[in-house]
């Protein structure tokens, strides 16, 4: 019996002991992500490029392979690709693996970091860049910078339907549609994405340059022809969506939809 009772009583103070040691190491635990949370309070934290998936060597890099991540501003060093960078990076060759959200440095991108590169080195093979005549309003009051996405949109003075065989002198009205959607902005005037001025609202600028497609670059070049003007609308950095059947807009078609357009609107209000 005496026997027994020296059993149970070890085993509920090995229980006992495990308990207090467990409660002990959570405390400790508690303790340390309280102290990391302290230092992260305490410091500046900036965002870089990571792989959004492990990237192996000779990768060409596309949007879908990167993302940013937030890290201690000590952490960051001249070799890490800056959250402005996305651009300059897209479209060129790494040199040696990245692992899942490692971070991506400009020592493992074909070519370095290149402060000094062209313009023509920042665009993706098979593409094109191409610059259009937009400023001020038409630029979303110039607020449109390097690095953004952009939808492009045309307002031109075409030949009434009912007078278009009637030669150059028919009537003209008033069309605008959307040309292009979700294109990225390589640069404002002169600024580049790589030179990007700090001031928010430097609107000094008279073209926007975009990364197109040849066929896309041929009908921006077509648009900038014709008797009219272009717009650029801003998008939000994670839409990239697509409308498919955005129609032509005159004067007959906002009279027809007007009143369907701000009835759905008002509903979407919250």
């Amino acid at each position: 019996m005496k026997q027994k009772f020296l059993l149970l009583a070890s085993a509920a103070i090995g229980l006992l002991a495990a308990f207090l040691a467990h409660a002990w190491l959570s405390a400790k635990n508690r303790e340390v992500e309280a102290m990391k949370a302290e230092i992260r309070a305490g410091q500046r934290m900036v965002k870089v490029f990571v792989a959004a998936r492990p990237l192996p060597a000779d990768t060409v890099v596309t949007h879908d392979d990167i993302a940013t991540l937030s890290y201690p501003e000590r952490l960051v060093t001249r070799d890490n690709v800056g959250a402005d960078d996305g651009l300059l990076v897209v479209g060129r060759r790494l040199l040696r693996p990245v692992d899942l959200r490692g971070p991506i440095l400009w020592s493992y991108v074909e070519g370095g970091r290149g402060s000094e590169r062209s313009l023509a080195e920042s665009v993706q093979r098979d593409m094109r860049a191409v610059s259009i005549p937009v400023s001020g309003p038409a630029a979303v009051s110039g607020l449109v910078r390097p690095g953004d996405h952009v939808d492009v949109l045309g307002s031109f003075a075409l030949p009434a339907d009912a007078a278009a065989a009637a030669g150059p002198q028919a009537e003209t009205e008033m069309v605008t549609m959307t040309i292009l959607q979700n294109v990225a902005v390589l640069a404002t005037g002169t600024e580049t994405a790589r030179g990007r001025s700090q001031r928010p609202g430097s609107t000094g600028y008279g073209a926007v340059t975009l990364l197109a497609t040849p066929r896309e670059a041929e009908i921006l070049v077509f648009a900038q022809q014709m008797k009219g003007r272009l717009f650029l609308t801003l998008r939000n950095p994670g839409d990239t969506g697509f409308e498919k059947e955005l129609p032509q807009i005159d004067f007959r078609k906002i009279r027809e939809e007007l009143e369907g357009l701000n009835a759905e609107r008002q509903k979407k209000r919250p």
